[in-house]
C-alpha cells in the first residue's frame, strides 16, 4: 500500500545497546537508520534529558536517526536541538501521532532548524498508482463513506466501520482532552456532532454555540484546537469588491470523510442519504488540498457568499487568479455562475466539478 515502509531499518535497543536487525532488500540504508520510538518505555528512560555526551555515544556512526511518537519524550525539543547544532553530520527524520504536543515541544527549539510535512490521509492519486485508475474510480462512494485512512482502505466496510469509530474516539478523547484547554468533554463531542452536520453550510460560533449549549469563546477555542490536531480545516469567505459580499464567514471541512461519517455514526449507502451533495464536497475539497500540497501549489482558498444567498463553492486565488469552482455531484443541467461574482471579477475563471471530469481536479 502507498506509504508502507517497502524497507526493514535497524532499531536500536537501550537495555542492551545492540542494533537489533531485521532482514532487509537494502543493506547499505540498514547499516545506516537509526530508530527510536517514544512508544517504549526502555527508550523514554536512556534519551530524557540526555547530555550531549551520552547523545554522541549513542548514535554512533548513524547517518539518519528517525524518532517515532517524539512527543512521547521529555524535553524533546531540547533532545532535537543537541542534534542539529552539535551532529550535523546526521539527517533527522521527527514524527508523532500528537501534533499538538509535538508542536508545543518543538516550535521555540528547533526554530529555524526544521521542515515540517503534513501526511495526510491517501489519496486518490495515490490509490490510483497503487491498483490502478479504474479500480480506484469504481470505489468512488465506498472512498465517500469510508474516507482514506490507511488501514481503513484495506478492509470491508464492517471493519473499516470499526476502525473509523476508534479512530474517531481516540481523535476526540485522547489528544485533545488531554490538553488543559478541554474542560468538557461531552461538549467537544457535541460540537464535532453539529460541525459534521453543517459540512458545506456556512457555520456562525454563536448558532452552533446555542445548539450545544456553550459560549461561542469556547466554541471558538475547541474549532482551533480541532484545526491544530488536523480533524478539520476552516475555509473562510472571499471579499473584495461587492459591499453586499459576506466578509466574515467561515465553512468547516473534515480531512477525512470516513472520520466525519463516524462521528455521526451513519455509514448509509449514497442512495440512502440526504447529504450526498455535503459528502461530495467535503472529498473534493480534502483531495484538493492534498494535490496542492504535494504540487507544491500555493493559493489562497475561498468560498463565496452574498447576503441574498448567491454563492460558490470553492474558490482559489494564485497570483491575483482567480478561479471558482462549483460542486454537482448530479449534474442534470448546465451550471450558471452568478452574475454578481463575474461582474465583480470579470477575469476569473469557472468549472463545475462533477463525477465526469474531477479527475484533473484532484490531480490525475
Amino acid at each position: 500500500m502507498a506509504r508502507q515502509r517497502q524497507s526493514h531499518h535497524r532499531h536500536w535497543s537501550p537495555a542492551s545497546g545492540q542494533n537489533n536487525t531485521r532482514p532487509s532488500n537494502h543493506p547499505k540504508l540498514e547499516q545506516k537508520v537509526l530508530w527510536l520510538t517514544g512508544d517504549d518505555p526502555e527508550t523514554r528512560a536512556q534519551l530524557d534529558n540526555i547530555s550531549l555526551a551520552r547523545l554522541q555515544n549513542l548514535l554512533g556512526q548513524h547517518e539518519v536517526v528517525v524518532v517515532d511518537e517524539a512527543q512521547r519524550f521529555t524535553n524533546t525539543g531540547l533532545m532535537l536541538k543537541l542534534i542539529t547544532d552539535h551532529l550535523p553530520h546526521l539527517q533527522l527524520f521527527v514524527t508523532g501521532s500528537s501534533s499538538l504536543d509535538l508542536a508545543a515541544q518543538t516550535k521555540e527549539s528547533l526554530t529555524g532548524r526544521k521542515i515540517e510535512f503534513h501526511l495526510y490521509p491517501l489519496s486518490f492519486v495515490e490509490m490510483c498508482a497503487e491498483h490502478g485508475y479504474l479500480t480506484e474510480r469504481s470505489l468512488l462512494e465506498h472512498r465517500m463513506l469510508y474516507g482514506y485512512y490507511p488501514e481503513v482502505v484495506q478492509h470491508d466496510p464492517l471493519r473499516a466501520q470499526k476502525i473509523l469509530n476508534d479512530l474517531s474516539d481516540g481523535l476526540m478523547y485522547k489528544d485533545l482532552l488531554s490538553l488543559d484547554q478541554i474542560k468538557k468533554p461531552s461538549l467537544l463531542v457535541k460540537l464535532l456532532q453539529a460541525l459534521a452536520l453543517q459540512v458545506g453550510s456556512e457555520v456562525r460560533y454563536l448558532e452552533v454555540a446555542q445548539t450545544i449549549g456553550a459560549d461561542p469563546l469556547t466554541v471558538e477555542r475547541y474549532i482551533d484546537l480541532l484545526e491544530q490536531s488536523f480533524v478539520l480545516f476552516r475555509l473562510p469567505s472571499l471579499s473584495r469588491n461587492a459591499r453586499n459580499e459576506i466578509k466574515k464567514g467561515r465553512k468547516i471541512y473534515f480531512y477525512d470523510n470516513g472520520i466525519r461519517n463516524a462521528i455521526l455514526k451513519n455509514f448509509s449507502p449514497l442512495a440512502l442519504r440526504n447529504d450526498t451533495g455535503a459528502l461530495w464536497e467535503n472529498f473534493l475539497l480534502a483531495e484538493r488540498m492534498k494535490r496542492n500540497a504535494y504540487s507544491d501549489y500555493f493559493c489562497n482558498t475561498y468560498f463565496w457568499r452574498t447576503t441574498s444567498q448567491q454563492e460558490i463553492d470553492y474558490v482559489e486565488d494564485a497570483n491575483g487568479q482567480l478561479h471558482a469552482f462549483e460542486f454537482k455531484w448530479q449534474q442534470k443541467k448546465l451550471t450558471r455562475f452568478p452574475a454578481a461574482f463575474l461582474e465583480n471579477y470579470p477575469d476569473s475563471q469557472t468549472t463545475a466539478i462533477t463525477q465526469d471530469n474531477f479527475d484533473a481536479f484532484v490531480g490525475i
